[in-house]
């Protein structure tokens, strides 16, 4: 699928409601970006990958979103490869790379969908596969997890990947809850963003409003402890997850269960402790045959 297919398709998905605009939503993200953000997606990376740095590796962000991780991994020393099926989220890798990474050849960004066979067959293979809250939002989690396993280098390339928890019911009702967000107009979704937040969002959103600084509320960086580890911003982490749709999600074994029939080791793991948010999960790529 070439460029502007690509774009022609999400653009009509986004029209029907049948899909989230992630990269816009991301676009707006850039504006709180800064350098503690950018530390402590470093620290992220580093902590799940159990590495101080990664020069002399590959790094692919299939499904780059803000950009944030393609620059971490970039400032770590690894050469990125970033695609993204939104040409918004396209276009948010590509400001952040112009920002702090201008004219760098050691830096590619272009859109592309994990759904695409012909165009990962095209990308090669990398030391490290960084798909983190995107492969259950594409509309075929199960192909895109098949996908993106042989794009890992087999001698000693990692997968790491992060995928919702599988909340039974509660899992179906939220999926009902964002569908029914994408086809809202525009002017309704914040108003269904925040009656969504119940109570305790909205308490802390009006106290941010008496003192005069409703922005600090959407901004604050310690505001949700996962976004808080990884750099993001609470409001537009919130705003991704309801609307966030297509949505699929997986409970933590059978994710291990299929990559373990597929050879890969799991190195290392973080569950959502059986909530709503992503588990996370480090896998050792298998052995080259004769090892």
């Amino acid at each position: 699928m070439r460029k502007g297919e690509v774009m022609k398709q999400q653009q009509s998905e986004v029209a029907q409601g049948q899909r989230f605009e992630f990269g816009a939503n991301w676009l707006r993200f850039l504006d709180v970006l800064n350098s503690d953000r950018v530390c402590l997606a470093e620290n992220s990376l580093k902590e799940m990958l159990e590495m101080e740095d990664l020069h002399g590796k590959t790094f692919l962000d299939a499904g780059s979103g803000s950009g944030l991780f393609s620059l971490a991994a970039r400032r770590l020393g690894a050469r990125v490869h970033s695609f993204d099926y939104d040409p918004q989220s396209v276009a948010c890798t590509a400001e952040l790379k112009q920002r702090y990474f201008a004219d760098d050849s050691q830096w590619v960004v272009e859109p592309g969908s994990v759904l695409n066979q012909g165009y990962l067959d095209r990308l090669g293979k990398f030391d490290i596969v960084y798909s983190w809250g995107v492969l259950h939002h594409t509309g075929s989690m199960w192909k895109a997890l098949e996908n993106i396993a042989p794009l890992v280098a087999r001698r000693g390339g990692k997968l790491f990947i992060a995928i919702y928890n599988d909340q039974d019911g509660l899992s179906r009702r939220w999926r009902l809850l964002k569908k029914v967000y994408n086809k809202l107009p525009q002017f309704l979704k914040t108003l269904y963003a925040l009656l969504i937040m119940g109570p305790r969002e909205l308490k802390f959103l009006a106290l941010h409003c008496l003192k005069g600084d409703p922005r600090g509320y959407f901004s604050n960086i310690t505001h949700y402890s996962e976004s808080s580890l990884r750099g993001m911003s609470y409001w537009h982490d919130l705003i991704d997850w309801i609307g966030g749709y297509p949505f699929e999600v997986a409970k933590p074994e059978e994710i291990f269960d299929y990559y373990r029939k597929q050879g890969f080791n799991l190195e290392k793991l973080r569950t959502s402790a059986g909530g709503i948010a992503c588990n996370e999960f480090v896998f050792n790529a298998p052995k080259e045959e004769g090892e």
